[in-house]
């Protein structure tokens, strides 16, 4: 039975999702130090470029040829640029299922690029790949990945309570994590048959799922959060 992915590259329209390379080490350590993939994210705060070095050369690649999952670089197809992270991982080779994380640079937030990219993704992972599961997790707060859930066609399953930790900026800018609930989302080969969940480029901004180094309506979903100075959190984001 296979148990890695293979070493691949995915285009869509407008993007093209390859595997991270060094030349991506500045945009990635410029990408993962914003505000708002710390505060919704697991990854390292400061992201240095020692940071971005070991994940683009090393720790990335790992995760594909250790069987875990696979790490894709989003660019931009006409710019090269580096628009964002997609990455599964919790891969369960037996019962064929993994989870998805992303992270958008903020630079590239409002253009529809974190569904067009995870969308891509999981066509390639049910039609070539064999998968019969997509899982993915946002926090209850993270409306803007809620958002991008529902346009790829996602269906909310539940709610982990008190599963997850995200940050929350304090007034002296430094950052403290807070308990939250996860919400559950999954796609299956046959939502994509119904017509692959996807109907444009309508902008989400987007910041990142939980947890990765990327990177539900089961209930109501809370008020948007603010940090210390009063400036909200997370709008608008995947």
């Amino acid at each position: 039975m296979t148990t890695t992915f293979p070493d691949v590259t995915i285009s869509t329209e407008r993007l093209v999702l390859r595997p991270l390379e060094e030349e991506d080490v500045t945009a990635l350590a410029e990408m993962m130090n914003d505000e708002n993939i710390t505060a919704w994210t697991s990854a390292p705060y400061p992201y240095t470029r020692a940071h971005a070095r070991a994940w683009a050369t090393r720790d990335s690649h790992a995760e594909r040829t250790e069987g875990r999952g696979i790490v894709l670089a989003v660019t931009e197809f006409l710019t090269q640029r580096l628009v964002g992270i997609v990455h599964l991982r919790n891969t369960n080779w037996r019962t064929r299922a993994t989870e998805v994380g992303y992270v958008t640079a903020p630079w590239a937030r409002g253009e529809g690029y974190a569904g067009e990219s995870v969308l891509a993704v999981a066509q390639w992972l049910f039609r070539e790949q064999g998968f019969e599961r997509l899982e993915l997790r946002t926090a209850a707060d993270n409306t803007a990945s809620q958002q991008v859930a529902q346009k790829i066609g996602c269906i909310s399953e539940g709610v982990l309570r008190n599963a997850w930790t995200v940050r929350t900026q304090t007034a002296d800018g430094g950052w403290t994590d807070t308990r939250t609930d996860l919400i559950v989302w999954s796609l299956l080969p046959e939502d994509l048959d119904e017509g692959d969940g996807y109907d444009g480029y309508e902008s989400y901004d987007t910041y990142g799922s939980h947890g990765g180094n990327g990177a539900h309506p089961g209930r109501a979903v809370p008020g948007q959060r603010s940090d210390a100075n009063g400036r909200p959190v997370g709008a608008d984001r995947k």
